[in-house]
């Protein structure tokens, strides 16, 4: 499967970076073209030497070699991969990735490359669990680049946590899955809603709450990676646009419902979005003014139900209606409650109470709740959500074929 295709691997500093001999070995085995960086770390554990035994080729270290940067190496080593793998990758080095720091020839080939990256994480529990570790790894999961593992167990510091690196299968198959693309929902159409809706009270002021758009915009994402042709309609958020999306934004939740009509019928529809349930019935033409020091009596209504909406849609109805439910308490519970009362396939429930940090935040823990229960999912990234889902949603129209 790996037959011509071309691997940089990138070696940082830890002691797993022996796995990546073996790594090399197995890419060379299925006829990969395999290149290697080896920073300044990485070579207290590994040898230039044997890395070059091993992949037949050249082993790059020096960002200022004469020899290679007289024709530009680092932009041509950059160029010349279909794949960038970083294993170990250490948490000194996802910083500098995170920071768009290039003091190095392997930090520098990052910079100047647009060919898909993949991370194996290695390092101490700490290190890993760490406020600063979390954020970079968020952040350069925001920017495309893909994650396997690190694994819990026996470290080699003596502690016991997650941190150690994925095993050389694992990111073999990471890397199969990224160089040979699943395209699994190819020839589905796919609807996903994300962020907030506002409700205008006057032109200043509106009624809002605080969703990021994170996972909304994450799950579009990840239809589209597997062949899915995918429209994600979108509240106001600072979500980037995703490539291969068609992003249709609005502000409230009649903007939202309409929209989401005109792109009927599809095969799936994901309600991800937190819609106002209410709506000023009047909103003021010019901003109110606090002149009598009583605060306005605001009259209001209820909004659409897009989800029950699209639940509902007769013969427009998309076969896998899937919502989420954001709850404080009771979680499962009550999203299964709502899952009936809106009409819905699956829902989505998640907690969102105070301290669970889900609103704007990173990480989701959710539960799936289907004809067949209650699916309690681990606590992962809002991208390792919506892989998981668009991945389970591929399942369920292969085995619906």
């Amino acid at each position: 499967m790996l037959s011509g295709k071309r691997v940089l691997l990138i070696i940082s500093g830890g002691i797993a970076a022996y796995k990546s001999l073996d790594l090399v070995r197995r890419l060379k085995g299925c006829e990969a073209e395999v290149r290697c960086i080896l920073t300044s770390g990485g070579a207290q554990f590994v040898t230039p030497l044997s890395l070059s035994a091993l992949s037949g080729e050249k082993v790059y270290q020096d960002l200022f070699s004469l020899a290679d940067e007289s024709e530009m190496g680092h932009i041509r080593l950059a160029r010349n991969a279909d794949l960038i793998v970083v294993a170990p990758a250490s948490a000194d080095f996802l910083a500098k990735m995170a920071g768009g720091l290039a003091g190095d020839l392997a930090t520098a080939v990052l910079l100047a490359s647009d060919r898909p990256v993949l991370v194996a994480p290695a390092m101490n529990v700490a290190m890993w669990k760490h406020a600063a570790t979390r954020r970079n790894i968020a952040l350069l999961e925001e920017r495309g680049v893909t994650r396997v593992g690190p694994d819990a167990g026996n470290l080699a510091c003596g502690e016991v946590g997650e941190g150690r690196m994925a095993e050389v299968p694992d990111i073999m198959a990471a890397i199969e899955e990224i160089l040979v693309p699943d395209t699994s929902l190819s020839g589905r159409r796919a609807l996903v809603t994300s962020g907030p809706t506002h409700e205008p009270i006057d032109p200043v002021r509106y009624i809002a709450n605080r969703s990021s758009g994170k996972q909304g915009h994450a799950i579009a994402g990840a239809f589209a990676r597997i062949g899915a042709e995918t429209t994600l309609v979108s509240g106001p958020t600072n979500q980037p646009n995703l490539e291969g999306v068609d992003v249709q934004c609005v502000e409230t939740a009649a903007q939202m419902l309409a929209a989401c009509q005109s792109v009927l019928p599809v095969d799936v529809a994901v309600c991800a979005a937190a819609v106002s349930d209410w709506k000023v019935n009047s909103p003021a033409a010019s901003k109110l003014k606090k002149t009598s020091g009583v605060p306005p009596v605001l009259e209001l209504s209820k909004n659409p139900d897009i989800l029950a909406s699209l639940g509902q849609a007769g013969n427009l109805r998309p076969a896998l209606v899937v919502g989420f439910a954001a709850e404080t308490e009771n979680v499962a519970e009550q999203a299964g409650a709502k899952r009936q009362a809106k009409g819905c396939d699956w829902m989505l429930a998640n907690d969102v109470s105070a301290g669970t940090g889900t609103f704007g935040g990173d990480e989701n823990t959710v539960h799936l709740i289907d004809d067949g229960g209650v699916e309690d999912w681990p606590t992962m990234t809002k991208s390792q959500v919506a892989e998981r889902l668009a991945h389970r949603i591929a399942d369920y129209f292969s085995h619906a074929a």
